[in-house]
C-alpha cells in the first residue's frame, strides 16, 4: 500500500517539485503546473498526468490500480489506486508526469529523477 505522503516523498527531490493544491485537494506541482493530485472528492484515487497513449496502455492491462472516468475522457491523466498500484510503477508514472509537465530548462542537464 502506498500513501500520499509517500507520494509526495518520491517527487519532492526532484527540480521546480513543490507540495500544493490543484482544485483544493494536495497536489503536486512542478514549476506551478500540476502532475498529480489526489483526488478526495470522491474516491481517494490519484490523478497522474500521462500520455494519451500511455493511459491506453495502462487501461488495456486490466490492472486493477489503474481507471478512469468519463470526466477524463479525451484528456491525458489516470487515476490510480493507491491501496493497489506497484510503487515501482508509480514512481515511473510520477516521473513521466513531472517530465510531461516540467519546463525545458529543467529538463536540459542530468535526470534528476534517475537518483531517487
Amino acid at each position: 500500500m502506498t500513501t500520499w505522503r509517500a507520494t509526495t516523498e518520491i517527487a519532492l527531490s526532484w527540480p521546480g517539485v513543490e507540495e500544493s493544491t490543484w482544485y483544493r485537494t494536495p497536489a503536486l506541482k512542478v514549476a506551478g503546473k500540476g502532475f498529480a493530485r489526489l483526488r478526495t472528492e470522491s474516491d481517494d484515487k490519484l490523478m497522474v498526468v500521462c500520455s494519451l497513449a500511455e493511459k491506453e496502455a495502462l487501461l488495456a492491462a486490466d490492472d486493477p490500480a489503474f481507471s478512469t472516468t468519463e470526466h477524463y475522457d479525451g484528456h491525458g491523466s489516470i487515476l490510480v489506486d493507491l491501496d493497489l498500484v506497484d510503487p515501482a510503477q508509480l514512481r515511473e508514472l510520477l516521473v513521466e508526469a513531472w517530465r510531461i509537465k516540467a519546463p525545458r530548462k529543467l529538463l536540459d542537464g542530468p535526470d534528476p529523477t534517475a537518483s531517487t
